[in-house]
């Protein structure tokens, strides 16, 4: 019987890189906070106005969390009242490899998907996804 391995804030329930990603990742929102950090989005407000509609509360206790994860750095840009800008870390913008892969296969496996393109920060547009071709029998 494997025994479980404890980190200091309890967040590894065994060795295993994929368990361990999704400990930090796997929920419903955390990569799409990211996917939109990536197209340009900083503040609190930019975020919370994403297609998928993520609701005020689970923000904020996300970019605690992926904060905490070193995902992400927070930097206050105003005092009264204190707001936030954010940014990604090196650890966070490596996980556009991630997301391009969910993108990719997505693309490929749901059909009607659409790929969101940024056209500056805050602003997104959408694009139907294409559908990879069969290759031909001759």
């Amino acid at each position: 019987m494997a025994t479980k391995i404890k980190d200091l804030d309890g967040l590894r329930r065994s060795r295993c890189a994929a368990a361990n990603t999704l400990d930090l990742i796997g929920d419903k929102w955390s990569l799409l906070v990211i996917r939109d950090m990536l197209y340009g989005k900083r503040t609190y407000g930019e975020l919370l106005d994403s297609p998928e509609g993520i609701p005020t509360n689970i923000l904020a206790e996300r970019l605690k969390r992926l904060e905490q994860a070193g995902i992400i750095v927070s930097t206050a840009y105003q005092e009264r009242p204190v707001r936030y800008a954010y940014t990604l870390s090196a650890k966070g913008a490596a996980m556009g490899d991630i997301l391009l892969a969910l993108v990719r296969w997505g693309k490929e496996h749901i059909p009607g998907t659409l790929v969101l393109k940024a056209t500056k920060p805050g602003a997104t547009q959408s694009k139907p996804a294409r559908r990879a071709k069969a290759p031909r029998a001759d």
